[in-house]
């Protein structure tokens, strides 16, 4: 029994890395909808009392209460898929242990 086949694991856990990495510098691309459209309805909040004349203190806030959020969950993500990862590592693990104490000594 070779090695546990986890390319595909590795692969989305670079994903995800790669996404949250996006989330950390304030890229849209790696969000939800949900998400994008909390951040925009921010921007258009932040931008109409801006007009107005008053501060953008609230619209930053929720800004920043989402961008922590997405950061909070891709590292969930991360986190499960590599415990997944591990799962997988240890199943081959105890599944070449007991081929090996079923020989033939």
């Amino acid at each position: 029994m070779g090695k546990p086949d986890t390319r595909r694991l590795d692969r989305e856990i670079q994903q995800m890395e790669k996404k949250l990495q996006a989330v950390r510098e304030r890229e849209l691309w790696p969000l939800d909808g949900r998400e994008r459209r909390a951040i925009l309805r921010a921007v258009a909040g932040g931008a109409y009392s801006l007009h107005r004349g008053n501060g953008t203190a609230r619209a930053d806030r929720r800004m920043d209460t989402t961008w922590e959020s997405a950061e909070t969950r891709l590292g969930a993500e991360i986190e499960a898929l590599r415990t997944e990862r591990q799962n997988v590592v240890n199943e081959a693990a105890a599944a070449k242990a007991a081929k090996k104490s079923t020989g033939w000594w």
